[in-house]
């Protein structure tokens, strides 16, 4: 259950009681949903594994029917703008990864899929449906490089497991950019990669973000350790890797702030 609405323009729902009715996306434009828990929160069980799941397919589907149902309205939204991940590809070493590209094998594959799938009551009513496939947001507030900033400040930093799997990330500022653009093109549709368009091995991003702190970064993490700690989730969250492009963005003619390592960490660290 969400919080109940505080401010007048908040509405409240339920994505598990199916409580959000049609008539609130009345005079709306555009929908962005981005919630969903917290992949790293938490080591896998198969309560976690569940609940991760659900918090993207239940309220995908929830908002999904509700602007379908308000569609042939002239009130109603346009455009359905949904986070999804590169986590779609599961491990596919070098391989480059554009929108075409298939889907790949895992847990969080699986849900990326299931995630995405979960629009479709609103792309069979016409309403223009894109998935925001992001990869790992650089902020020094949250997400993957506000635990890893701690690490890599003692000196402690590395490359995780062999080093060689491809990290796909981009800059918050791009990011935000990248979904403004996905509600506003409407040449935009499904899949669209919202990454850097210059993909880093693990320990390239490893030297970069050292350099970045001015310290050294030379400490890996074994597989082995990764797997004692973290189990399943480091197989598919640290040691997996996708080469991912932004195509979609790119051929739109959407031009990056940020577009290497180097250029997004010093944003990142500088917010």
């Amino acid at each position: 259950m969400r919080r109940e609405a505080q401010e007048p323009d908040e509405v409240s729902w339920d994505p598990s009681g199916k409580r959000l009715g049609p008539e609130v996306l009345d005079g709306v434009d555009a929908v962005v949903h981005l919630a969903g828990e917290n992949i790293a929160g938490k080591r896998w069980t198969k309560a976690v594994k569940e609940s991760i799941r659900a918090s993207r397919v239940d309220g995908t589907r929830l908002l999904a029917e509700a602007c379908a149902a308000c569609a042939d309205s002239d009130d109603g939204p346009g455009v359905l703008v949904c986070a999804s991940a590169t986590g779609v590809f599961g491990d596919r070493g070098e391989e480059e990864l554009d929108e075409a590209s298939t889907a790949g094998a895992g847990f969080l594959a699986d849900v990326c899929q299931a995630w995405e799938a979960a629009a479709d009551p609103a792309r069979a009513a016409g309403v223009r449906v894109v998935h925001g496939r992001l990869g790992m947001v650089l902020s020094r507030d949250g997400g993957g490089l506000a635990k890893m900033l701690p690490i890599f400040r003692a000196g402690a930093g590395g490359r995780l497991g062999s080093g060689r799997q491809y990290v796909p990330y981009v800059a918050l500022p791009d990011a935000v950019a990248a979904y403004l653009r996905l509600i506003d093109d409407d040449g935009l549709v499904g899949p669209v990669h919202v990454v850097a368009p210059e993909p880093v091995t693990s320990s390239e991003f490893a030297r970069a973000l050292g350099a970045a702190v001015g310290r050294p970064a030379f400490m890996p993490a074994p597989a082995f350790a990764l797997r004692l700690a973290l189990g399943e989730m480091a197989d598919e969250l640290l040691l997996a890797g996708q080469r991912v492009v932004p195509r979609a963005l790119l051929e739109a003619g959407f031009e990056f702030a940020y577009p290497g390592i180097g250029a997004a960490l010093g944003a990142a660290l500088e917010e």
